[in-house]
């Protein structure tokens, strides 16, 4: 038997929740490393720092290659790349997310 239309969309509300949490989790988990790796005292432009974060993701990878800077400019496979370097990127204004 089909579900029902509203069945489904409260799965995908579900789903997109239990997305944005491991998101959110995965970045903080990156920002903190990237504070006490001592990127938070480090004038850099985001898109500098996006490109290092995308040729680091390379290397772990076993791809190596250079990255770009830019959002798709290299194959980052996922978001977060993205949420990474935001967060290590916000993290320094602020100082949040220190643990």
């Amino acid at each position: 038997m089909k579900k029902p239309s509203s069945k489904i969309r409260e799965e995908i509300a579900r789903l997109q929740e239990q997305l944005k949490s491991a998101e959110t989790r995965e970045a903080e988990r990156i920002g903190r490393i990237a504070l006490r790796a001592g990127l938070g005292e480090i004038a850099v432009e985001e898109s500098d720092l996006q490109a290092a974060f995308e040729e680091l993701a390379a290397k772990f990878r076993g791809k190596g290659g250079k990255a770009t800077g830019r959002k798709g400019g290299a194959d980052t496979g996922s978001e977060n790349g993205d949420a990474g370097a935001k967060v290590a990127a916000g993290a320094s204004a602020d100082g949040a997310g220190e643990v």
